[in-house]
């Protein structure tokens, strides 16, 4: 695989890495590193680098997860030091960020990610199901079964809204 390719992929391999990790962009970080260097050595040889690297990373992911020493940590974000330049209040937006957060946290790493390679990747069943490493069928019923985890275990995301952006005006 050349250098081009890995840095052309490498956005959208470090979103799927804070999507698979539950939101720890230091985990993604690590977890991308460490299946880079688990592939750079077969790079020649891989026909299509991305779906083999994401597999890779799911693997790795599943792998962390099942590891009893693995720790969970949650890395906060500083506060910033200024208010936001356009005056707009982001505080409903990072409500429904942090309580998505915590409930794709509640979930297995197998059903996070199918529901991150089917929603969020915007994946065909297929793709996923190459990728997770079984049939059409276990992706449609784990999905199904996330999604029902996911409400259940968050049933506040029924209630809450994104906001409106400030362009969405309402005119009578």
């Amino acid at each position: 695989m050349p250098r081009s390719d890995a840095s052309a992929s490498s956005p959208a391999l470090m979103r799927f890495g804070f999507l698979l990790t539950g939101g720890d962009q230091h985990a993604a970080e690590d977890l991308l590193q460490t299946v880079l260097a688990r592939t750079a050595s077969r790079w020649s040889g891989i026909d299509d680098p991305e779906p083999y690297v994401r597999r890779a990373m799911y693997r790795q992911q599943v792998s962390w997860w099942r590891l009893a020493s693995h720790r969970r940590e949650t890395t906060v974000a500083d506060t910033p030091d200024a208010p936001d330049p356009s005056g707009r209040d982001h505080a409903d937006t990072a409500e429904v960020k942090l309580v998505l957060r915590r409930a794709l946290a509640r979930l297995t790493s197998r059903q996070r990610a199918a529901l991150v390679l089917r929603y969020f990747e915007d994946l065909p069943e297929a793709d996923v199901a190459q990728i997770m490493g079984c049939s059409v069928g276990t992706v449609r019923s784990t999905v199904h079964r996330s999604l029902a985890r996911l409400r259940a275990a968050a049933p506040e995301l029924a209630d809450l809204r994104a906001p409106r952006d400030s362009f969405e005006e309402v005119t009578p």
